[in-house]
Formats: structure tokens, sequence, C-alpha cells
């Protein structure tokens, strides 16, 4: 089996880059900010990180397909990068610290694309994670500095903390009895937003989060860190990866459960 660990060596070095490029303009009084056609915002920032990220990869793996945010796809082949240059870009334009650099390289298999590298950068916070197919998942600001993520070992949703990004979304999809139901039997809950609540689940700080539409550079990356620590990271249909475009994430232990409370309920 590859070992991959080469790939996640590229990922980190794709991460200084666009770190250096995002918080050179964090917090800018002329940052330029436009609407999508989805409106959602996206920064100069956005555009620019992916860019980079871009041209690192075609240096450095002219061979790799890449998949981005602003830019689309790019190149055919068994193996995919996938990068959202700014998840959390509405935290991003208003001086919110909470936001993040996701990169995932991904390979061709039945059932699509999985990732089999995964980096987290968020340089606002002072916080990284990664991991690597059958390497296990890690926090540190360097591969030479770092501790191994484990998920939680809770084990009944009465002791769970569950995390969210936002009510949005749930009652369009009649999800929202449940979701609200999950919120009254659970011991805490918290809408950390974004990309943070699946590393607090891989780093065993949070035992629960869902959200009910995403697209799948929000999830690619996210989802072999939270496998790699231990967890589960599936849709809401209980289809494993992130393609489902939705997302729960556990500690493996309470799945299951979680599932039930996210299934339709009138």
């Amino acid at each position: 089996m590859p070992d991959y660990l080469d790939d996640l060596r590229l990922a980190h070095v794709l991460a200084d880059a666009a770190d250096a490029a995002t918080m050179a303009r964090f917090k800018a009084l002329d940052l330029k900010v436009e609407t999508k056609p989805d409106m959602t915002p996206v920064s100069e920032a956005d555009k620019a990180a992916e860019e980079l990220i871009r041209g690192h990869l075609q240096r450095a793996r002219p061979r790799d397909a890449v998949l981005g945010e602003e830019y689309g796809v790019e190149g055919t082949g068994p193996r995919r990068w996938v990068i959202d240059p700014i998840d959390g870009t509405k935290n991003y334009v208003r001086g919110v610290p909470v936001w993040a650099t996701l990169i995932s390289l991904t390979e061709a298999a039945e059932g699509g694309y999985q990732p089999v590298v995964g980096l987290v950068s968020a340089p606002a916070l002072g916080r990284r994670w990664w991991a690597a197919k059958g390497h296990g998942a890690f926090s540190g600001r360097s591969l030479t500095s770092a501790s191994r993520l484990h998920v939680s070992r809770v084990s009944r949703i009465s002791d769970a903390s569950f995390a969210y990004s936002s009510l949005s979304g749930w009652e369009d999809r009649g999800l929202l009895n449940g979701f609200l139901d999950l919120t009254r039997d659970v011991w805490r809950t918290r809408a950390y937003g974004d990309f943070w609540p699946y590393m607090m689940v891989a780093e065993g700080s949070v035992d629960l989060c869902a959200e009910p539409e995403l697209s799948l550079w929000d999830m690619a990356a996210n989802a072999i860190i939270v496998t790699e620590a231990g967890g589960a990271f599936t849709g809401l249909d209980g289809r494993p990866g992130p393609h489902s475009g939705n997302a729960a994430a556990s500690n493996g232990l309470l799945h299951d459960e979680l599932l039930g409370y996210l299934e339709q309920r009138y």
C-alpha cells in the first residue's frame, strides 16, 4: 500500500504558502470581497490562495488533477487534489479567526474519489491538523512537532458534546425536529462552525458534529482526519466518506444514534 508520506509533506508545503498569503490579507481594510452566484462571499485572498496552491501542484505533481472551490476541476486521472482555499470565508472577511485552508489528496476508488491525505491549517488560530491513510491523524506546528489524535470514548448520548455550524438548512430538509431532539438529549451543544467541529471530534474534545449541506472541498480533508483518528465520517444517509453532500462525524461509538436523530421527523 502506498505510504503517501511524500504527498503529506507536500501538503504541508502548500499549506505554509497558503497561510502566508491568507494571513497577509487577514483584517486588511482594503480586502476585496465579491458575491458568487450562489450568494456566498469570495475574497481576493480565497482566489490568491487557490492560485498559489495550484501553481505549486502544477510544478510538483503535474500529472495530478486538481479540484478547487474557486476554479473548478483541472486535469484528469486517478489522483485528484481537493482544495478549499479558505473554509470560513464569512469569518475571514469579518475578522473572526475561525477559518482554515483545507487540502486533500484523493484517489479514484469504488464509489468515487476517496481521500488518502488531508490537512487543515488554521493560521489565525495557530493550529494545524493532518492525516495520511494508514498512518493516523496528528496535530501540531509541523511534521516533527506533533501529537497524535484520538477520538473520545464517550458512549452515551446524554454525556456527549455536539457541535454544528448553524441552524439554517436543517428545516429545509425536513430534519429540524430530529436535530432539535438531539440538541435536547446531549450534554452540551456549541455552534463552532466550518472545519473546527470535525477537528474537535478528531482530537476528542467534541463527540458529534453534523451539517446538512456541504461540498466535497468542505469535507475531503476533514473526513480522513476524523477516520484516521478512530472516528466515523459519513453522509447523513450513512454512506462512508465525503460524497453525500452533507456530513455526520462522530467518535464512532455514537454514530448510529447520531444518524438516527437526523432522519426525517415530521
